[in-house]
């Protein structure tokens, strides 16, 4: 019996990750409950499993996980993982598992490095979506706005799109936005546009509102931070999209 990490698409935006667990043997095992503990990530309670397993290359057991534990001195370096399970084979009585998990995990590296980046960005600024939004040429037009909050210049370097959104910033230079030092606020102007208008790619939608906005803090390492519109503008968003694809709306 072993246990690895991994994590499907529709799971990065609700913080979710999946126990694969394996059986080699041809011995059932019952799965009361599973439980990811690590230092890099705040500890949550066991999640019920319910699950018998009997011989499987891989069954997924899917588990929310804690925040990452970041430090505004810098990226963290990874702490080992284990898998804390309550199991029994047979009619014995549950016991409490614990299941090392390879280090340094592919996954849980990336998952910290990734959640610690943006906050380094986000303890000097806050970004989001600004409140004015106007459909003009067949595109939504508004801004990304930069708030301080902290100490630091944040700069924006680049403005992803997702699935269903090009993002095309107004300004044609590099960096797109400057927060000074001193400032208070700065917005950056930007136009979306649908990426997708097949009929397919909005129902399988997973990531569609998961904006991936580079930016650096004092001149320093790009970082990621994912800025995601409120939710009465992602309903806008998706009224001019499928207007717009002539899918109605």
């Amino acid at each position: 019996m072993s246990v690895s990490l991994a994590q499907w698409r529709s799971d990065e935006p609700v913080h979710v990750l999946e126990i694969a667990v394996t059986n080699s043997s041809d011995t059932p095992v019952y799965f009361s409950d599973v439980q990811l503990v690590t230092a890099s990530f705040k500890t949550l309670p066991p999640q019920r499993a319910d699950a018998l397993l009997r011989r499987t290359p891989r069954t997924d057991l899917r588990i929310p996980y804690g925040e990452a534990n970041c430090s505004a001195k810098g990226l963290p370096e990874l702490s080992p993982a284990t898998v804390v399970a309550h199991i029994r084979t047979g009619t014995e009585q549950l016991r409490r598992v614990l299941f090392p998990v390879p280090h340094p995990d592919p996954l849980l590296t990336r998952l910290l490095r990734d959640e610690c980046s943006a906050f380094l960005v986000k303890q000097a600024a806050d970004i989001e979506f600004g409140p004015t939004w106007t459909e003009q040429d067949k595109a939504m037009r508004g801004s990304l706005v930069l708030t301080r909050k902290g100490e630091g210049t944040v700069a924006v370097q680049d403005v992803g799109g997702t699935t269903h959104y090009i993002v095309t910033p107004a300004a044609r230079k590099r960096p797109l936005a400057v927060l000074e030092a001193g400032a208070q606020q700065v917005e950056l102007p930007v136009a979306l546009t649908p990426g997708r208008c097949d009929p397919h790619a909005f129902a399988e939608a997973k990531k569609a509102f998961q904006f991936p906005v580079r930016a650096t803090l004092d001149g320093g390492e790009e970082r990621v931070v994912i800025v995601v519109p409120p939710k009465p503008l992602q309903e806008r968003l998706t009224a001019y999209a499928l207007r717009t694809c002539g899918l109605g709306g």
